[in-house]
């Protein structure tokens, strides 16, 4: 109100402190790959403010100044950081990372006074001081924006900032020769985290002051579409918002140093006090430095692409830029310095249409193959099942025919013009894996051709309305998938409909039990996606509700196997009790943390060491149980769910037990299903031996089978169109664990606090791992049932693991027709993280298959040679 501007700044995702910085310094937007160096190292040096200045001090986290000292040019970035390990989230007092930064600032100010070169230093011209303040950053991370912890370090970095300016302003006799801006990398959402696009962290403030900074203007009317000015009581103060690149061109222009390379900002010349020519020289400048990036991009793309197959940018000619450059020199000299300003900015847009255009130059010729790709791809794995899986192929020979040799030479012929094409235009070597995969998957389809024809003829003996029936079906369950991504409560409406399959069936009546077992389960696990997004409220109480839950469960468990064998061997017994106990420590473990981090005493070493202990444990305690299908089940459930509560800071802990439930009556229920369908099986007894009774056999029960058969089970029966939906309830169930207590493909869904028992010191890498794997664990349950339905149902798990992956190619693929670069950034970031998401479930899933695999079926024997243990 009395020395400055304001406004606020618009950022875009990722909102992570190092992509925030990069725009505010270097003045473009970096790419999301530096992601993988964990957001501290340069994936690709750029030009920054920092580097053009003639001297930069810079105070704060070594995360954030090393990136800056080390890609400038020369020994004039000086950086002074803090330890690492400071960065601890569990401290007693997080506000001393800002207290450190203003501390060693005013001991450097003070210190320059004896120290004559120093001193001569930092009386040049062109010279910033960078301050990092990271404290207000992690009291939101671990208090919440709304805690009084919050609320303090803001207080103290208004007194921290008050003081520096006056100690500047007091070195330098108050020359007015300095420019302050104020402004932050991310915002935060109320549950204290970021990353995403919700408006909570992609509106920052921008306050700036002194020299070169215009002076507060009171205004009688503002337009702009939020609250925040009447919020604020600022409807009188003009309020200019700004893009957050922006900030480094005016940077760069307030102490009169080149633009950064690569930025794309432009300069917000209504901040600037000074000359209308100033304004007009520094908006040419501006103009022509974003012109030099198009014309580099436009060269790149047309050296790299043949002459007849090269479209140019027709907005943005060379002819036109050269007539709007003049036009502008010719505003300036004629001193109308708003048009020559208009002029420039319209140049720039244009510029930057262009520099988008000939990024994205490649998509439609990409997009083309990645489609042919995904097609082919999804055709061949159906062709797959159908010849080797199916009933519809009986009259075609089994063997796979060799293909016809002009066939052969086709698909060759197109692979080698194809890399031709791509070599003389000097694609990156990722085009050809884009454009020569297609090749060999639709010869292999194509080598199928009788499986097609034959498969054709077997659809026309359909009735076409039962045909349209089963692909409505289809289709609509899809789209369920689909839209649950959008909307969590796709999934409940789901689940309520599974709820309703015993009624559509003979279930009902054949097995009431496993049926009202079915619907309980089923609507209960309905409630978790209506339940807001972990990390907003959280609950301790319900974590150590969820383990007690556990612990009664595995009571009850226990006194049943005692009760049901003849003898017990001490050893089970006992791994069985050491699983209790850890559910117990961990209990223990979340409730002493928690008490400890809110009397702000820190993640005590015993709690930490007993964590990780937890976490190795739950890898090997499932591998030294029973194999049988009931008990290596739920031996895993609890190794996993001790682990899991480690990780849960409120409702959420629930989830994965309601989940088990729900997947241990899925077993039973397809069990009776497949007794209900009366499907004929040619008996092969020779895969048998390891079962005590036939599974042919309807009377015998889930818990007589064990997970050690290794049976060809394709020798006994082919798919049926139930099978169909035994693949889509696992990808159902598989989506439901990932959305089922959050929107996971946000970003800000992720709760540091979830890993608190582990560790509180700042870890990308070590934290990220840690909340990944709190969301595998869901998955890997849901793996492990999927093994005993595919012994239960005594089919081939090849079989069902393509249909499996059949279901999600067809997910990812409209993903792919929807991933946006328009819009609002939640938009654009929403939609590219779908697409990951589901592209990622195809690897994760034959990763998880494994894993599953490798927990159902291997046994570790401590005690000498293997026992055979029968029930």
């Amino acid at each position: 109100m009395h020395e400055g501007s304001w406004g606020i700044s618009h950022t875009r995702v990722p909102t992570e402190s190092r992509p925030g910085h990069v725009a505010l310094i270097a003045g473009f937007y970096e790419d999301v790959s530096a992601v993988a160096k964990g957001w501290k190292e340069n994936p690709v040096g750029f030009d920054s403010l920092i580097n053009e200045s003639r001297y930069t001090w810079s105070w704060g986290s070594p995360d954030i100044l090393t990136m800056f000292a080390k890609g400038a040019s020369g020994d004039h970035v000086y950086a002074y950081s803090y330890d690492a390990d400071n960065e601890d989230f569990g401290a007693q007092d997080v506000t001393k990372l800002d207290t450190w930064v203003f501390d060693n600032m005013k001991e450097f100010f003070h210190a320059a006074r004896n120290n004559q070169s120093l001193f001569s230093k930092l009386n040049e011209e062109k010279i910033v001081f960078f301050l990092h303040l990271l404290g207000i950053d992690t009291n939101g991370h671990a208090h919440r924006p709304t805690s009084r912890e919050y609320k303090d370090n803001i207080k103290v970095v208004d007194e921290g900032m008050k003081e520096i300016v006056s100690m500047l302003e007091d070195f330098y006799g108050n020359d007015g020769k300095t420019a302050f801006i104020f402004t932050s990398d991310h915002g935060m959402t109320d549950w204290g985290f970021h990353g995403a696009g919700h408006p909570s962290e992609t509106l920052t403030p921008f306050v700036t002051w002194g020299a070169g900074i215009k002076y507060p203007q009171r205004v009688s009317a503002q337009k702009f579409d939020d609250a925040f000015l009447k919020e604020w009581k600022l409807e009188n103060w003009k309020r200019q918002d700004i893009h957050q690149a922006d900030i480094a061109p005016l940077m760069a222009s307030l102490i009169g140093v080149p633009f950064p390379l690569n930025s794309v900002g432009i300069l917000p010349v209504d901040y600037l006090n000074n000359t209308d020519l100033f304004k007009a020289e520094s908006m040419f400048t501006n103009a022509v430095q974003i012109l030099e990036q198009f014309k580099v991009k436009m060269t790149q793309k047309k050296e790299a692409t043949l002459p007849f197959f090269f479209t140019p940018f027709k907005l943005l000619s060379e002819s036109k830029q050269l007539n709007i450059l003049r036009k502008a020199r010719s505003y300036i000299k004629q001193r109308k310095y708003d048009e020559a300003v208009s002029l420039c900015k319209e140049l720039i847009q244009l510029a930057l249409k262009g520099l988008s255009y000939y990024h994205t130059y490649d998509r439609f010729f990409l997009g083309i193959n990645v489609v042919l790709g995904f097609v082919g791809w999804t055709s061949y794995a159906s062709l797959l099942i159908i010849r080797s899986h199916s009933s519809f192929t009986r009259g075609v020979s089994k063997e796979v025919k060799k293909p016809s040799h002009l066939l052969s030479c086709s698909f060759i012929a197109v692979g080698v013009l194809v890399a031709f094409f791509l070599l003389i235009q000097d694609c990156p070597w990722t085009y050809y894996i884009y454009c020569l995969l297609p090749v060999p998957i639709w010869f292999a389809v194509l080598r199928e051709f009788q499986v097609i024809q034959d498969f054709v003829i077997s659809l026309l003996t359909f009735p076409p309305s039962q045909l349209a029936g089963y692909l409505f079906i289809f289709t609509l369950g899809i789209e369920v998938l689909v839209l649950s991504f959008f909307y969590r409560y796709m999934l409940t409406a789901g689940l309520i409909a599974f709820a309703c399959w015993p009624f559509i069936t003979q279930l009902w009546t054949r097995a009431k039990s496993i049926s009202l077992s079915w619907i309980f389960f089923s609507l209960l696990l309905a409630v978790f996606p209506l339940m807001p997004v972990v990390g907003r409220k959280p609950d301790i109480f319900l974590v150590i509700g969820a383990g007690s839950l556990v612990l009664l469960l595995s009571l009850c468990v226990l006194t049943s196997l005692i009760k049901r064998k003849d003898r017990f061997i001490n050893e089970e017994l006992l791994l069985h009790l050491f699983q209790m106990l850890s559910i117990v420590l961990s209990m223990y473990v979340v409730y002493s943390t928690h008490h400890s981090l809110l009397k702000k005493q820190g993640l005590p070493f015993l709690n930490q060491i007993i964590s990780w202990i937890i976490l190795a444990s739950s890898f090997v305690l499932p591998l030294l149980s029973p194999t049988s299908l009931f008990e290596r089940l739920f031996s895993i459930l609890l190794s996993w769910m001790s682990a899991y509560l480690l990780l849960s800071t409120g409702y959420e802990a629930l989830f994965p037990l309601v989940l088990s439930c729900l997947m241990f009556v899925w077993i039973q229920m397809e069990q009776e299903t497949l007794q209900q369908s009366g499907v004929s099986y040619r008996q092969k007894s020779q895969g048998y031996l390891c079962c005590h009774k036939s599974i042919h056999e309807f009377d015998h029960k889930v818990t007589s089978l064990q997970f050690t058969c290794n049976l060809d089970i394709t020798q006994f029966r082919h798919l049926y169109l139930d099978d169909i939906r035994r693949a889509f309830f696992l990808v159902f169930f598989l989506v439901t664990a990932f959305f089922g207590t959050g929107n996971i493909a946000s970003v800000n869904s992720f709760d540091l606090a979830s890993v608190y028992c582990f560790l509180t010191v700042f870890s990308p890498y070590m934290m990220g791992t840690l909340m990944m794997w709190k969301i595998l664990i869901p998955f890997v349950l849901v793996m492990c049932a999927f093994e005993a339905v595919q012994l239960t149902t005594q089919l081939s798990s090849k079989s069902l693991f393509l249909m499996v992956l059949i279901i999600s190619d067809i997910m990812a693929l409209h993903f792919f027709f929807l991933v946006k670069d328009y819009g609002s950034w939640l938009e654009i970031g929403t939609s590219i993280s779908h697409y990951v998401i589901v592209m990622s479930m195809t690897i994760v899933l034959m990763l998880l298959n494994g894993l599953a695999h490798l927990l159902t079926t291997k046994k570790l024997e401590l005690y000498g040679k293997p026992k055979s243990h029968l029930i």
